[in-house]
């Protein structure tokens, strides 16, 4: 063979990725495709409740003949051998694979007491640099589960119409007020669809307003604000004058008092404040990004700011940002410096950098304060940080980007399906506890896999597939990242037939197998399912995902969980599972 037919061959089987299985990376943690209005991201309005009907949701008759093998219903009850559907089978597709303890929505809790979900950057469609801004981009955090959301304000050369943009980059801009308007329109229709029950209840916004505008400029954004929220847009403290908290205490509200206000996080400036950290040299960038991205700190960090006008800081009731230039924050047993109601706005590489060392510090720190966490700087395609270590010493707000639903929107939805966009945090993380969440007991977790019913493919696919299921077991001190498992592939049998005499086509297999593992005890423990293909000499495409929080899990019983697709929407796939726990 030639010289030149061997480089050829080479480089043809390099794209086939032979060895791609020898890698163990093979679950594609960041993927993810671009979020839309159906997508259940933050949690979702609906809380995963929507109206199945058995045309929408089937159980292959393979699953109908292992639900009577388990004795789980009887064949009449299965309608086994048939298409039909009865009210026991329906009933077992219906009802929720979780269910969220009731505690956990309670809202006469202080604001610092929950987890939050939340959006980074919220204007951007797609990428940090160059991409565009866009109001809807704002209905669709909202819609999609989002209670707390990222406005960048700047002047514009319309001195009264500041603009909401991504500073000294390509990305597009749109109006301030464009922005407070649709926030309110979306938040005038979530108040008339609320219903006093959990997971359809109207909930206080949280903004998150990153001011660069002029003290002029600032003065529009207020005008700005009082006039698109009306009374909407909290101005002052709850409380009447005379209470405990009008004498100067720091004493945090409580998330029922909010009701489904507008709460604006301000900005407050020492004198000493930290620079944001980007970590240019962590970056995985190619040359042209990290100039430009390079350009974009050198042009912020000259414009830099520290004034704030009194008539923008007065709209932060409750929450005042605070970028702290060292650790006093979680150092000092009580940090009692000003602002009142301080929120510390940190960088991921920050924090990480005080991690595991400080954990119970900060704990103790965030059982009464807030903390918000964003990504680094270098994350301009909007990958994301991984929350669970963070939620896990009790940061409220993890603020995601919110363009793909890749690994960190899969378990930012696990944590806050079902509920109203805010979730309590464990008793050791609030005020009382002692930072600790691991209780000291070893547990098991096995996780018993029927199969699936109506595998999505994608466009073009063939359904010549191999499926199986790989599940990654999320624990808050695993360093080296999730556990995973996962069960052999299924492959249809040309000539035979099963066992049970069933020879399902391979979008709806029958894996029957048990997964399990061990692990400490830990309320923020999450595990995630993700149906593949092992396909020969490529990378497994990935079909459908579900993460669920573990003690969400309703133990013991075999239910259908209804699997993602990629963008974060619901599917017409089923899995059937039974989780099951205990003490070793």
């Amino acid at each position: 063979m030639s010289d030149d037919a061997s480089a050829s061959l080479g480089s043809r089987l390099s794209k086939l990725n032979v060895f791609s299985k020898l890698t163990g990376d093979d679950d594609d943690e960041e993927f993810g495709e671009k979020i839309d209005f159906e997508s259940l991201a933050g949690g979702g309005r609906a809380g995963r409740r929507t109206a199945i009907t058995t045309g929408q949701l089937r159980v292959s008759n393979a699953l109908r003949h292992f639900l009577v093998d388990k004795k789980v219903l009887t064949e009449a009850e299965a309608a086994v051998d048939s298409d039909q559907s009865t009210p026991a089978l329906e009933a077992l597709v219906q009802r929720p694979h979780i269910e969220v303890p009731a505690i956990l929505t309670d809202r006469s809790f202080t604001l610092a007491e929950y987890f939050v979900s939340s959006s980074h950057n919220t204007y951007l469609m797609a990428h940090q640099l160059f991409g565009k801004s866009s109001a809807a981009a704002y209905e669709r955090a909202l819609r999609t589960g989002a209670r707390c959301v990222e406005i960048d304000a700047w002047d514009s050369d319309d001195k009264e119409e500041p603009k909401v943009t991504h500073g000294y980059t390509l990305v597009s801009h749109i109006s301030f007020r464009a922005v407070c308007e649709t926030i309110r329109d979306v938040m005038d229709q979530e108040a008339a669809e609320a219903v006093d029950e959990q997971g359809y209840r109207a909930a206080p916004l949280l903004l998150s307003l990153e001011n660069h505008c002029s003290p002029y400029g600032q003065l529009r954004l207020v005008s700005i604000m009082k006039e698109v929220f009306g009374d909407r847009l909290l101005s002052k403290a709850v409380r009447s004058k005379g209470h405990h908290e009008q004498d100067g205490a720091d004493e945090h509200v409580r998330l029922d008092e909010l009701g489904s206000k507008v709460c604006v996080i301000v900005e407050w400036h020492g004198t000493n404040e930290a620079m944001e950290e980007d970590d240019l040299s962590e970056s995985s960038e190619d040359e042209e990004e990290k100039r430009t991205h390079q350009k974009y700190r050198e042009q912020k960090a000259a414009a830099a700011s520290n004034v704030i006008i009194p008539e923008l800081a007065e709209l932060g009731v409750y929450a005042q940002s605070v970028k702290p230039p060292d650790n006093s924050w979680f150092e000092e047993a009580e940090w009692k410096r000003e602002p009142h109601h301080h929120l510390i706005n940190v960088s991921e590489t920050q924090l990480l950098a005080n991690m595991p060392a400080n954990n119970q510090k900060i704990a103790r720190h965030n059982a009464s304060a807030l903390v918000r966490v964003f990504p680094k700087g270098t994350r301009i395609s909007s990958k994301n940080l991984k929350p669970v270590s963070f939620w896990a010493i009790g940061s409220q707000i993890c603020a995601l980007n919110w363009q793909t639903f890749g690994s960190s929107m899969q378990t930012n939805e696990a944590l806050f399906s079902g509920t109203d966009g805010y979730v309590l945090k464990p008793a050791a993380l609030r005020p009382g506890g002692n930072g600790q969440l691991n209780t000291g007991q070893r547990r098991r977790l096995r996780l018993k896999v029927a199969g699936a019913t109506d595998i999505p493919l994608p466009p073009g696919r063939d359904a010549d597939i191999k499926p199986y299921l790989t599940c990654s077991l999320i624990h808050p001190n695993d360093q080296n990242g999730a556990t995973k498992r996962k069960t052999g592939h299924y492959h249809q049998h040309k000539l035979g037939f099963l066992h049970r005499g069933e020879n399902p086509p391979p979008d709806s297999p029958v894996w029957d197998e048990e997964l399990s593992w061990d692990y400490d005890d830990n309320e923020m423990c999450f595990i995630r399912l993700i149906i593949k293909s092992d396909d020969s000499f490529a990378r497994n495409p990935t079909f459908c995902v579900a993460a669920v929080r573990l003690l969400y899990i309703r133990p013991g019983e075999w239910n259908f969980i209804r699997m993602l697709d990629l963008k974060g929407a619901e599917t017409r796939c089923s899995l059937l599972v039974k989780f099951e726990f205990e003490d070793i």
